[in-house]
């Protein structure tokens, strides 16, 4: 008897000497228990009834009988069925409810979309972060776009099985100009040698456990800042909500001081200078819109969306973290969807901000189109046709297609080492709506078709007018340059050479 009221006490104190192990155990239970709940419940009020028939029948003295026998054998095989059935159903029907709890802070609008700020693309800021690291030695772990600095951010690991972060590394990457500006943060390893995944002591899920329990995270959801000289890992922390339907609600954000080891806990995310709510926490809400229409619109995949997977959003389709256009500084996660289906044009947009007070869900708006666009692969094919001159090239090809506000899209074009246009347009390629390549800095160049009254065709017209109210700045008439002696040819070329230098050292 003492093994077993052993093991009993150690698993009670487990809370006490290993809170890191009891909130992974007590998180993964919560999951698998709200599957097998019902199912069990059931399988239990058959035991029961069973247990209290064997009972009466040997109270009654009657323990011999064998039709009782035959009976309780009986209502077992029932009761497994019933247990069976049930788990069945529930492990259907209880993925439609914990969709549908996912689905309480959503709403479908036909508003436009709020007016975004187009950044760099994602893949560009992890292409070129690489570079920028110097002599590190570790392996990239994350890459993060910070919209309250408009930068990117880089954490890097440290090599060796039990060790943490090396550096942490923060660039801006602009669509436009040559501005470069990075900035570097070293870890200190000998103090704050713990990471995400890490082994034994140097976990950081463990430090972060001990500070409090029952939360957890993704790893992609962590990122890193620098506050000076001192990197800062941001870690925003999730917790689990409900018994039978349990889904996932913010809980904070964790702070892991990369000079001192020290890790804080807080819920006033407004000092953290990135995206404070997790990132896969608006993606798990951003997938339950399957769940809009009733249970068996959800079955047969008649209702809701999914996020566009055509075109050059390949490996970074959903989630885009943006800012918004206006001076308020509000960010929010971006996603171009698509109905369920083979349809792969884009029919709405859904956001979900990027920073939210409280221990709800943040608000999930699902901004429908009209017009509609085409899909990325549509656009791309557009672009390659309108402006051949100038994609694709070499390396140069078309990146991202998001959202900025409207009915609006921005393709960018380019390498992976300079973006050197962007696209904008809006609604379907068929359509006569404005499709204007600008350079990366926002600068007109041309639009294949600018509608009319449009901004764009406002500017065309002002750049014609002045371009006809400028005087003409040809070259002087030479003359025939057959009647020159080659004394006078090579006088002539002697000046233009030696203004052609004068103007280059100028």
């Amino acid at each position: 008897m003492g093994v077993p009221a052993g093991v009993v006490v150690l698993v009670a104190c487990a809370p006490w000497y290993a809170p890191y192990y009891s909130t992974v155990l007590v998180w993964e239970l919560r999951k698998l228990f709200a599957w097998l709940a019902l199912p069990l419940l059931a399988l239990g009020l058959v035991a029961l009834v069973g247990i209290g028939r064997w009972l009466l029948r040997r109270a009654r003295g009657g323990g011999g009988d064998g039709g009782s026998g035959e009976a309780a054998g009986v209502l077992g095989c029932l009761g497994v069925l019933v247990g069976l059935a049930l788990a069945v159903w529930w492990l259907v029907y209880g993925a439609y409810l914990q969709d549908r709890g996912y689905m309480e802070a959503t709403e479908v609008v036909t508003e436009p979309v709020p007016v975004l700020a187009p950044r760099a693309p994602y893949l560009v800021g992890k292409a070129q972060a690489a570079p920028h690291l110097g002599d590190v030695t570790g392996e990239i772990s994350d890459i993060t776009y910070l919209p309250d600095s408009d930068r990117f951010s880089t954490l890097v690991e440290r090599s060796g099985w039990l060790s943490g972060y090396e550096v942490g590394l923060v660039q801006e990457v602009p669509l436009g100009g040559t501005g470069r500006a990075q900035q570097r943060c070293s870890f200190d390893v000998n103090v704050a040698d713990a990471r995400i995944s890490g082994w034994f002591g140097h976990n950081l899920g463990r430090k972060i456990s001990e500070q409090k329990r029952w939360v957890r995270f993704e790893a992609g959801d962590a990122y890193v800042t620098c506050s000076g000289d001192t990197p800062v890992v941001v870690v925003p922390l999730k917790r689990q909500t409900g018994f039978l339907v349990v889904t996932e609600r913010p809980a904070g954000v964790a702070l892991y001081d990369g000079r001192t080891g020290e890790v804080t806990i807080t819920t006033g995310t407004d000092t953290v200078p990135g995206p404070s709510y997790p990132l896969s926490l608006a993606a798990r809400q951003r997938e339950a819109v399957a769940a809009v229409g009733g249970f068996t619109d959800w079955w047969f995949e008649r209702s809701g969306w999914d996020a566009s997977e055509d075109g050059a959003n390949q490996g970074n389709d959903s989630e885009f973290t943006l800012r918004y256009g206006d001076a308020s500084g509000r960010s929010v996660y971006v996603t171009p969807l698509t109905p369920q289906g083979e349809a792969s044009s884009v029919v709405a947009v859904a956001t979900v901000p990027a920073r939210h007070r409280g221990g709800g869900l943040a608000p999930l708006t699902v901004h429908r189109l009209d017009p509609t666009w085409s899909s990325p692969k549509a656009i791309i094919a557009l672009i390659k046709a309108e402006y051949r001159d100038v994609c694709c090239y070499n390396d140069d090809r078309v990146f991202e297609v998001v959202p900025t506000g409207g009915t609006t899209w921005t393709a960018t074009i380019g390498s992976e080492q300079d973006i050197r246009y962007r696209v904008e347009g809006r609604g379907q390629v068929a359509g006569r709506e404005a499709t204007c390549l600008k350079a990366a800095d926002g600068t007109l160049i041309k639009c294949a078709f600018a509608a009319p009254g449009s901004p764009e065709e406002q500017e065309l017209k002002r750049r014609e007018e002045q371009a006809k109210g400028k005087p003409r700045t040809e070259p002087p008439d030479l003359g025939d340059l057959t009647a020159y002696t080659p004394e006078q040819l090579a006088e002539l070329n002697r000046r233009i050479s030696e203004e052609v230098n004068r103007r280059l050292k100028g």
